[in-house]
């Protein structure tokens, strides 16, 4: 039985468009970090900058940095203590040495998770994907800071850091 020529074409362009979209869901991409999924995490993270993924910092980055809300980075960001052990746990079980370590062992190379910074801006992976930017670039009124992922990667709400 022969093809026709147009359906063959048709066919092969539905097959590469599918291969190109189920490509890119794909959880595991060299840029994806599976978002927050935990609603109390997105409210109370998110409330006052992007809920990062759990699996760019392993579980010890995480336990230190919700020990210590009082002092997040400049602010307090003080939780209710049951509030702030949800939180804890969801972020721990997602890490980048635990749960998450599908999307997250990239950026861990060369890091111990014992000693692993809390900030993803100051891990080995994200300064060599990052190196080239300019430092004008950081202070842009729409970025102002190396902490503000989406105003580069307009997709990383849904965890794509593609540029």
């Amino acid at each position: 039985m022969r093809i026709p020529t147009r359906a063959l074409a048709l066919g092969l362009l539905a097959l590469a468009f599918s291969a190109l979209v189920l490509g890119r869901a794909q959880a595991g991409g060299s840029h994806y970090f599976a978002p927050v999924a935990d609603s109390t995490v997105k409210e109370e993270c998110g409330s006052c900058h992007l809920a990062f993924a759990p699996s760019m910092l392993p579980a010890s980055s995480w336990k230190r940095m919700l020990a210590d809300l009082k002092n997040h980075f400049g602010d307090d960001a003080s939780l209710d203590p049951t509030v702030a052990a949800k939180i804890t746990e969801y972020l721990v079980s997602n890490a980048a040495d635990t749960g998450g370590r599908r999307y997250g062992d990239k950026l861990l190379r060369g890091v111990s998770a014992t000693n692993a910074p809390l900030r993803i801006t100051e891990l080995p992976k994200w300064v060599k994907e990052h190196r080239k930017v300019p430092d004008w670039e950081w202070r842009h009124k729409n970025v102002r800071t190396k902490a503000n992922c989406a105003a580069c990667h307009t997709d990383a709400e849904r965890g794509y850091y593609e540029d």
